[in-house]
């Protein structure tokens, strides 16, 4: 009986441990097969429910830490690594660095705020180089004189420089000034100078030259002058290769307001003129011309004029044969309170014989006479006089002109007093 029963106690207990150990086993490998089909599964499983298989996983090793150390050694290194893998941080299962440590990629850093460089003004096109502009340009000087005297004691000075520009267009530019002095009898002295700037051009085949300025004066009030003048060709000039006008007709149209520098006692009662009118120069061959000038004046004192003045002249050779026509009329004559001549009927007609040469290389001169009869007041009497004026060519840049003349035509009301004015006339010219 103590042997059955011992049998009967080793067979419980070999059937105990194997039963147990079988037992172990199963479990060992049904938690394994649960674990990689978790694993496997792709299920969505968070943190909380990871820590929840680990505390049964550890309860249930807890109940076994009796059984032979021995027998289940390589068990419990297998549940050592099984337990640090479950102590890990949760993470996503489903992820492919989970299966290889080595696709792991750096959680992405913060996008830093990109600060953009202030924006620089980008620099302006380059201009293209063009053609150089050229300057406007000093092309001369020209300084007029001219001293009149008579023999009633009258006396008129001018000395008046005229500066001239050329511009890259071709345009003129004029600046006049000088100085003009008048004297008389019985009357106070007046100085003047003058100022005026002018330009001129052209509009196809028409010329446009005006000026305006004004006049500044020593004891009188300072006037404004102001003068336009337009050409117009009718009949395109021609002119030859030695520069000679052949033929051509221009007509010109010409406005005009100023003080009246007749005399100082004009000057002094500050009388002023408008004057406008047509100029005609007709060169009908090369030796043949017409001029014809027509003029109206309306005077600040209330007075009116028309005047006009034509030459027909004639070459031969080096001599030249001319006829003049003058004409002048008034309605009112203010002479003895205004001070100007003022005929009312003024009628002069002449002819004239002059003579043009080179007297050396360098100087040209012409002399010319004059012969004819003027009218006044219905009264005729005879008209002379003469001139003389020489052109010397200093250098190919430096001309200068001296006329003088004499005429007893006149230019005041004298009664039965014969009239005498001599005129002595100059222009210096500079070219640049």
């Amino acid at each position: 009986m103590s042997n059955i029963f011992k049998c009967d106690i080793f067979g419980f207990r070999d059937s105990f441990y194997t039963g147990w150990i079988g037992n172990y086993q199963y479990i060992q490998w049904q938690l394994i097969f649960i674990l990689s089909f978790w694993a496997l599964s792709g299920g969505n499983s968070q943190a909380a429910q990871v820590h929840q298989n680990r505390s049964s996983l550890l309860a249930l090793v807890s109940n076994s830490t009796s059984i032979d150390s021995v027998l289940f050694h390589h068990q419990e290194s297998q549940e050592i690594k099984l337990l640090e893998q479950l102590n890990q941080a949760p993470i996503l299962i489903a992820a492919p660095e989970n299966f290889n440590p080595g696709l792991r990629v750096p959680p992405p850093l913060p996008k830093t705020p990109v600060i953009k460089p202030p924006e620089t003004p980008s620099p302006p096109p380059a201009l293209k180089p063009g053609k150089p502009t050229k300057p406007v340009v000093l092309e001369g000087i020209q300084t007029n004189f001219r001293n009149d005297t008579d023999n009633f004691g009258q006396h008129n000075l001018f000395i008046e420089p005229t500066f001239q520009w050329r511009s890259p267009n071709g345009n003129k530019i004029f600046l006049k000034t000088g100085f003009d002095f008048f004297e008389q009898r019985g009357v106070a002295s007046v100085s003047n100078i003058p100022l005026q700037i002018g330009w001129q051009g052209k509009i196809g085949d028409i010329t446009l030259q005006t000026a305006a300025g004004v006049d500044f004066f020593d004891r009188l009030p300072t006037a404004i002058n102001f003068n336009t003048k337009v050409e117009i060709p009718i009949v395109p000039p021609k002119v030859s290769s030695t520069g000679k006008l052949l033929s051509g007709l221009i007509l010109s149209a010409n406005l005009d307001h100023s003080p009246y520098k007749f005399n100082a006692l004009t000057l002094d009662n500050q009388i002023t003129a408008w004057r406008f009118g047509p100029d005609l120069y007709w060169q009908i061959n090369r030796d043949t011309s017409l001029f014809s000038s027509l003029r109206l004046g309306n005077y600040n004192d209330g007075n009116s004029e028309i005047q006009s003045f034509s030459r027909l002249e004639r070459k031969l050779g080096q001599f030249s044969l001319a006829a003049n026509l003058f004409t002048w009329s008034y309605d009112r004559n203010v002479e003895t309170t205004h001070g100007y001549f003022s005929p009312p009927d003024f009628l002069v007609y002449n002819a004239e014989l002059a003579w043009e040469g080179d007297i050396a290389d360098f100087l040209r001169c012409r002399l010319s006479a004059t012969l004819g009869q003027q009218r006044l007041n219905g009264e005729f009497d005879h008209a002379y006089g003469y001139q003389t004026r020489c052109t010397a060519k200093l250098s190919p840049k430096l001309e200068a002109d001296l006329d003088y003349s004499f005429s007893n035509v006149r230019n005041q009301d004298t009664g039965g007093s014969g009239y005498g004015g001599n005129s002595l006339t100059g222009q210096f010219r500079v070219k640049f």
